[in-house]
């Protein structure tokens, strides 16, 4: 591990400009920072760690809703009485991921900016655009079993490893952002990530120094949450495929249905269009299946991935089924 400089900031103003210079990265868990450091995949030469920062708290907002501080750990996260009633997906989704001891340690914003698990950007001896802009992608002709099927390009076809982020996808969850201006942002999570195109390295809409101090999750509806996941073995294994659904049916039709999908993109994957053809219908295996073949219209495979589409295809059609009969 390459030297570097620590410090604890008291305060957000002074967390937020000790980040801005070249070379800083925030610190709380470190439950992927510090394996990417001791692997020298990253060489911050400044660590800021904010866990002093008073951003552990999860409140209930007055307009309905939660707000989830950034520093809010997974296992406090998805064992929160209101997580439980009003949005078990992420609580389902959060317990689906990592370890226990990892989601002790693990916090709300560093799940959020986790890096991708592709092999290629671990080792520091295959070109990666992501790691070394302009090297090239060492996945694209190599082993691509846990890479992407949908939003990659030709720079990059990694993929988000979060399970927590699939879920907030789906619940409409906006990402509060401190800048070093001071000023506070709200962006939603749907516009938070960014497609790699030709800079695989520029993953969020983040600027330098700029600190997420938490996520607000909207007002519950009366819907059936499910987070289903498939993966190589049992527990602590990232997706292959997952899904995550909040479905309401009325009256024997589907009045809304929201959709989020992991380990297929570089981030948790969202289709509005697609969604757009479930509602005012009779939940039917004709409806899943034109859903999902809209859902996989660009899918694109690379060989060792090529059955994640199908693999996806199946999930969905489950997915829906479920939520659409437990809804009923």
């Amino acid at each position: 591990m390459r030297p570097f400089d620590y410090v604890r900031p008291s305060g957000l103003p002074e967390a937020t400009r000790q980040a801005r210079a070249e070379g800083s990265a925030f610190i709380a868990g470190g439950t992927n920072l510090l394996d990417l450091m001791k692997l020298e995949v990253m060489a911050p030469t400044r660590l800021v760690d904010i866990n002093r920062l008073d951003l552990a708290e999860c409140a209930s907002l007055p307009i309905g809703g939660l707000r989830i501080g950034a520093l809010v750990t997974n296992s406090d996260l998805a064992a929160d009485e209101r997580v439980r009633r009003d949005y078990p997906l992420l609580s389902r989704a959060l317990l689906a991921g990592a370890s226990g001891q990892l989601r002790n340690k693990a916090t709300t914003g560093g799940n959020l900016l986790q890096r991708t698990r592709c092999y290629y950007f671990y080792d520091t001896s295959a070109p990666c655009n992501k790691r070394e802009p302009g090297s090239g992608c060492s996945a694209i002709g190599g082993a691509t079993r846990l890479h992407a099927i949908l939003g990659a390009s030709d720079h990059c076809i990694a993929t988000h490893p979060s399970d927590m982020a699939v879920a907030m996808q789906a619940l409409d969850a906006g990402v509060e952002i401190e800048t070093v201006e001071g000023i506070t942002r709200s962006v939603p999570l749907s516009d938070f990530y960014r497609l790699p195109g030709d800079t695989p390295h520029i993953e969020t809409v983040l600027e330098p120094g700029d600190l997420i101090t938490g996520v607000v999750l909207p007002a519950p509806v009366k819907a059936t949450q499910i987070y289903r996941k498939v993966r190589d073995r049992a527990s602590y294994a990232f997706a292959l495929v997952s899904a995550a659904a909040v479905v309401a049916v009325e009256n024997g039709t589907i009045g809304s249905a929201a959709l989020a999908f992991g380990g297929v993109a570089p981030r948790p994957w969202r289709n509005h269009h697609a969604e757009l053809m479930l509602a005012g219908e009779r939940p039917s295996e004709k409806l899943f299946e034109a859903f999902a073949d809209e859902v996989l219209g660009e899918a694109r495979g690379q060989g060792g991935n090529d059955f994640k589409i199908p693999l996806l295809r199946r999930t969905i059609i489950a997915t829906l089924k479920q939520a659409t009969e437990e809804s009923q």
